[in-house]
């Protein structure tokens, strides 16, 4: 089994194999963790691991709050998760390679990375400025009848996005060209249909391609289902990932 150890940022969103992810980074712990990217080599990818969180928060308490107010905040790099961070992750995650790390003058930093590497959580270490972690990367296998399934996802996808249009009594514009590679279809398609965390979650962690598109398949069928009966729909864009609070 090969490994690597990596810098972990936890977030309350998934991150996916090639969709981008921008980042407000203002916690002590990851501006820590930005500064120490930013001594990697420009022409060297500066990699981080993005996980799940199971159980805890995103954003640790920095004042005393309710019940108590004289309770002291949680400090240090596993803030928020717990005695035994490993256990307030999911398991599999996404290394992420930011192409664009920018310290503004209060020290807060502005990044942009974009995901690559799916990799399961092995050991979580809280010794340091923040946290690190091994991990193995995990191949992306395609499967049984991943062609042919990627091509029922994206007529199911487009389905899905003419009902979201409909309801939403706009047109949408999404671009005419989709991509055809089923690893890459089955990624993008979990990004960008409304789901719930533990389901996009489930998505990631497919063991192969073709499951995953068998699983999407059944949850736009559902979704466009549910859409067709409903008069009107939240705004939210479906391509667009919120940047993390982090």
């Amino acid at each position: 089994m090969t490994t690597v150890r990596l810098p972990l940022f936890p977030l309350n969103s998934v991150l996916f194999p090639g969709l981008v992810l921008p980042l407000n980074v203002f916690e002590e712990r990851y501006r820590a963790m930005m500064r120490e990217l930013l001594k990697t080599p420009e022409d060297e990818p500066r990699r981080f691991a993005v996980v799940t969180i199971r159980d805890g928060h995103e954003v640790a308490p920095s004042t005393p709050g309710m019940p108590d107010p004289t309770t002291v905040p949680d400090r240090g790099p596993a803030a928020g998760f717990g005695a035994d961070p490993a256990k307030a992750f999911h398991k599999v995650g996404c290394i992420a390679d930011a192409a664009t790390v920018r310290e503004r003058a209060d020290g807060t930093f502005e990044v942009l990375a974009t995901g690559t590497t799916r990799v399961r959580l092995i050991s979580v270490d809280a010794s340091g400025p923040y946290l690190t972690a091994e991990l193995e990367e995990l191949p992306e296998e395609p499967g049984d009848e991943a062609g042919a399934l990627a091509e029922g996802v994206l007529r199911a996808f487009r389905q899905y996005q003419k009902r979201l249009a409909g309801a939403r009594e706009r047109s949408l514009s999404t671009g005419a060209d989709l991509p055809d590679e089923p690893s890459v279809v089955s990624y993008l398609v979990a990004a960008a249909v409304m789901l719930d965390t533990p389901t996009r979650q489930r998505l990631l962690q497919a063991p192969d391609t073709a499951s995953r598109l068998r699983d999407e398949l059944k949850l736009l069928r559902s979704e466009t289902s549910i859409i067709r009966s409903l008069p009107s729909l939240p705004a939210s864009d479906l391509t667009r990932t919120p940047t993390s609070l982090n």
